[in-house]
């Protein structure tokens, strides 16, 4: 018995220390950095809110990075899901914007062909 309290003590910091440690967050970091990209591709720079949201996205890949650089992997992991949450939100924003001037551009579209076709029902 005497034998098997020694080898808890001996494995159990070595049982610690591998379940303290946190794994750097690369895959969370592309994905961020991934619908970041999306976001800049999608013009979100062009939509105020979707900027905003594109911004704050950025800022926290950056602020993540520095926590993997100085090992605090947990930390980083958090920034990094907020970072995709707010790309992905920025993604969303864009495309609504885009959409709506898409709609607009449609109705236009219709009215002048409403008004073309008015026209020329007149003159015959």
């Amino acid at each position: 018995m005497h034998l098997s309290i020694q080898k808890l003590l001996v494995l159990a910091p070595l049982v610690v220390a591998c379940g303290a440690t946190f794994p750097a967050p690369t895959q969370r970091l592309a994905d961020a950095q991934s619908s970041e990209h999306s976001a800049r591709e999608l013009k979100a720079e062009d939509q105020p809110a979707a900027k905003l949201s594109l911004k704050l996205a950025q800022e926290q890949i950056g602020q993540a990075q520095r926590a993997i650089a100085d090992g605090d992997n947990k930390r980083a992991d958090g920034l990094l899901i907020r970072a995709k949450a707010d790309a992905d939100l920025s993604i969303a924003q864009a495309r609504e914007a885009n959409a709506k001037v898409e709609s607009q551009k449609a109705v236009d579209d219709m009215a002048t062909q409403k008004s073309t076709n008015q026209g020329q029902g007149a003159v015959k």
